[in-house]
């Protein structure tokens, strides 16, 4: 039995008994004959990171086959306003097998698939988030020999009438049990829904935030998923949201992504976690359970590109709002071991060598299991206005840049921005000045894109006029005095949150 298969809530890896990534056309037909599906639902993200969805009725075998096998063509310049003309705009939306599920939210049986985007030659479209992730993902097992696998955190915040029974603690929401918590209910069957496109999760949760505004309860919550190859943590990122988004369409109740929608308030983050593999092999940690001269070097490279990376994760100039010290986001380009102050955190990874279940359960005998593959490092700076491909690929580019180095720069680099303090507290001042900052706003950081372009343009991964489009569109906001103009501005503030609300 494999044991990755029994229990999986995906309809069509249950049925076919098969992984994911082993589908086969033929799988996917015989599932539409055998289990009646009326409708293939093609699904794939745009410029504006929302999920779009083409819908094909299926009136016959030889249809369903066709649309498998040859796509559909659709208007490049309506999804990708910035990197493509009207007068050229045609572009093929070819399905992935691996990605198929069946849609949880409608009566008529139906089944979805992602898809990448191919230009008129046949190739992938060179400005396709998708694509750009996998060019990224192939650059860095070239040069470095390694995997690069990953794993989101999505945060988010409910929104539902206010109940006067029960109220929670204001901002003291982490882990909060029924009843105290209003929304648990809702994030259990989320979670259930994920599942069943495919979402591979590890856990789900109440989080910090909590707060009432116009007589309305704002309770955030958090999903995490487990760690899997970088192209699959991203789908399950983008399916996790529209997910979300649609259960609480069914269920009246309003869902925002948005890194900010208050002051004073938890932000709501994307933190994205990495790992490094080697032939299956997790080598984020070395043999002396630290962590690994690789991993050294990778989050080096991630030192090295932190500030251009909001480009890609830092979207609208609410993400600049969350950004603020004293709010468990960070600011500053640094990492350390359990710090939340801190841009990079490596969280607790079970290397203690030490059997913790045996002595919480007397009855069970004590073991030597290597729990050594758990390790991750954790960026946090990202949040859901994201290009979750983008962001990706950009992270990937950026571990890739610190293995690259010559080994000894990399090393001085880790050793210099590592910190174990909270860098935020009045006497670590000296050290807070001697670290760089992360930009402020939009502006910012498309100037710091610009600074870094070459990086993320070697090995051909993000082409030009993708990293033109993207600055061309973080310099529209001309955000650069918005965060002071804003500071004690209600009626500003609110407009800002109304804008970007439904934000990624």
């Amino acid at each position: 039995m494999d044991k990755n298969i029994a229990l999986n809530p995906n309809e069509v890896v249950a049925f076919l008994q098969k992984r994911p990534e082993e589908f086969t056309r033929e799988d996917i037909l015989r599932f539409i004959s055998e289990k009646g599906i009326r409708m293939i639902d093609f699904m794939y993200p745009a410029e504006d990171g929302r999920v779009k969805t083409l819908n094909f009725s299926v009136n016959s075998l030889a249809y369903a086959e066709t649309v498998l096998s040859e796509g559909e063509r659709v208007d490049g310049s309506s999804l990708f306003p910035s990197f493509i003309e009207a007068g050229n705009s045609d572009l093929y939306v070819i399905p992935r097998y691996r990605t198929a599920f069946v849609d949880p939210f409608i009566q008529i049986p139906t089944l979805c698939l992602l898809c990448g985007f191919y230009d008129k030659n046949g190739e992938p479209f060179d400005c396709a988030p998708h694509a750009t992730l996998m060019r990224a993902e192939k650059a860095f097992e070239a040069s470095t020999g390694l995997q690069f696998e990953a794993m989101g955190e999505l945060e988010y915040y409910v929104i539902c009438n206010e109940d006067t029974l029960f109220p929670a603690t204001d901002q003291k929401g982490y882990h909060e049990s029924e009843p105290f918590a209003k929304l648990n209910d809702f994030r259990r069957e989320c979670m259930d829904f994920v599942a069943k496109t495919g979402g591979q999760i590890k856990y789900g949760h109440s989080e910090v935030g909590n707060f009432t505004l116009d007589g309305k309860i704002y309770e955030q919550n958090e999903i995490e998923f487990l760690p899997c190859p970088v192209e699959t943590a991203a789908d399950q990122l983008l399916l996790a949201k529209w997910v979300i988004r649609n259960l609480a369409c069914r269920y009246k109740l309003d869902v925002s992504f948005a890194p900010k929608i208050t002051t004073g308030k938890a932000g709501s983050g994307m933190h994205i976690h990495m790992r490094l593999m080697k032939d299956g092999r997790n080598v984020t940690l070395g043999a002396d359970n630290r962590l690994s001269e690789e991993s050294l070097r990778a989050i080096a490279g991630l030192m090295t590109l932190a500030p251009s990376i909001t480009a890609f994760g830092n979207k609208n100039p609410t993400s600049y709002f969350r950004l603020v010290p004293h709010q468990e986001a960070p600011t500053n380009v640094c990492w350390g071991d359990c710090n939340r102050s801190a841009l990079v955190r490596v969280p607790l990874g079970w290397s203690a060598g030490v059997d913790m279940c045996s002595r919480a359960n007397p009855l069970e005998k004590a073991g030597a299991k290597d729990t050594r593959g758990k390790q991750t490092f954790e960026m946090r700076s990202p949040d859901c206005s994201a290009d979750i491909y983008q962001l990706m690929a950009g992270l990937c580019v950026a571990a890739r840049k610190g293995l690259e180095m010559p080994r000894e720069q990399a090393l001085q680099i880790a050793r210099e921005k590592y910190v174990d303090m909270d860098i935020h507290r009045s006497e670590n001042a000296d050290r807070l000045a001697s670290l760089d900052s992360l930009p402020t706003c939009c502006t910012q950081s498309a100037r710091c894109l610009e600074k870094d372009r070459a990086v993320y343009e070697e090995a051909d991964v993000f082409r030009p006029r993708m990293i033109d489009g993207i600055i061309k569109a973080l310099r529209s906001y001309d955000d650069a005095q918005l965060h002071r103009e804003a500071r004690g501005d209600t009626k500003l503030m609110r407009k800002l949150v109304a804008q970007y609300f439904y934000c990624g």
